[in-house]
């Protein structure tokens, strides 16, 4: 089967990032496969292929990536069980021989990051660096197009982010990181990238422009912790999602989120969009 299939492979083809990143190749002639855990919804694309693999599904995962040199791993949906998802895939992509793998983390992962889902990150790059396949990761901060979800019915944003800043980053840049990351690997070996936006902004900022962009009023509320996973009961999620809702805007107030970097220009060569470019709808 390899003989005949690109060796280059992008996984999360049904999500945001991934699918960008597969237009994108596509866009510029690159020949790849595609894994998807629903290949009905993958999209088209001449020459391409589409595997029914899910992280979990060792086999599924050694057939699918038979040949595969270089490997977009999108990180999985949030669900409880997504660590053991992550580590499973990471140990079926070397068993398969894959040399380098395009890992979407998360800014400032760490062991003992605020935000509960950067630890998960932290553990997959660990994992992916002791499996001595080469890497580059691309760690994103939050993403500029989540700005308006946000927002409650009421039009408050609501959270303990207090006066802390992120320096969001659009989902399109990280998908142009991630073309670029993937044609040309050598280049990016064993690379660990902060993608961020231009600038670093407070939730009330973000508030503001959203109020701009919108035609309503926006603002931002500062909850403290007992108010914040008060406010989130109503949804009856399991505790280790209301953890990290949460642990997202703590992480803020943390200042993990902060500082902007110039690595999504440094590898594109384009400035990163701003919020405001963002909320206009400016994506290309």
């Amino acid at each position: 089967m390899s003989a005949d299939l690109p060796s280059l492979a992008v996984t999360g083809v049904t999500g945001a990032v991934g699918r960008m990143t597969a237009d994108l190749l596509a866009d510029a002639g690159v020949p790849f496969r595609m894994l998807a855990r629903s290949p009905e919804r993958a999209p088209r694309f001449p020459g391409t292929t589409v595997a029914a693999a899910t992280y979990s599904d060792r086999e599924a995962v050694l057939a699918a990536l038979d040949g595969v040199e270089t490997l977009l791993m999108v990180s999985a949906a949030e669900n409880a069980e997504r660590l053991g998802e992550h580590l499973a895939f990471v140990d079926a992509a070397e068993e398969a021989g894959v040399r380098h793998i395009v890992y979407t983390s998360f800014f400032g992962a760490a062991p003992d990051a605020t935000f509960t889902l950067a630890r998960d990150h932290y553990a997959t790059e660990q994992r992916i660096r002791a499996s001595g396949m080469h890497h580059t990761f691309l760690r994103d901060n939050l993403y500029l197009d989540f700005a308006e979800f946000l927002v409650g019915d009421d039009g408050v944003i609501r959270g303990p982010a207090g006066d802390g800043r992120a320096a969001m980053v659009a989902r399109a840049d990280v998908a142009r990181v991630a073309a670029v990351a993937l044609q040309h690997p050598g280049d990016h070996a064993d690379v660990t990238y902060d993608l961020t936006g231009p600038e670093e902004l407070t939730l009330a900022e973000v508030a503001e422009k959203l109020s701009a962009h919108g035609g309503r009023a926006v603002s931002f509320h500062d909850e403290t912790l007992p108010e914040a996973y008060e406010s989130r009961a109503k949804w009856k999620a399991p505790d280790w999602q209301v953890d990290a809702w949460v642990s997202t805007y703590t992480a803020i107030a943390a200042g993990e989120l902060a500082g902007v970097t110039d690595d999504v220009e440094r590898v594109t060569g384009r400035r990163p969009l701003s919020l405001d470019e963002v909320l206009r709808g400016a994506s290309a």
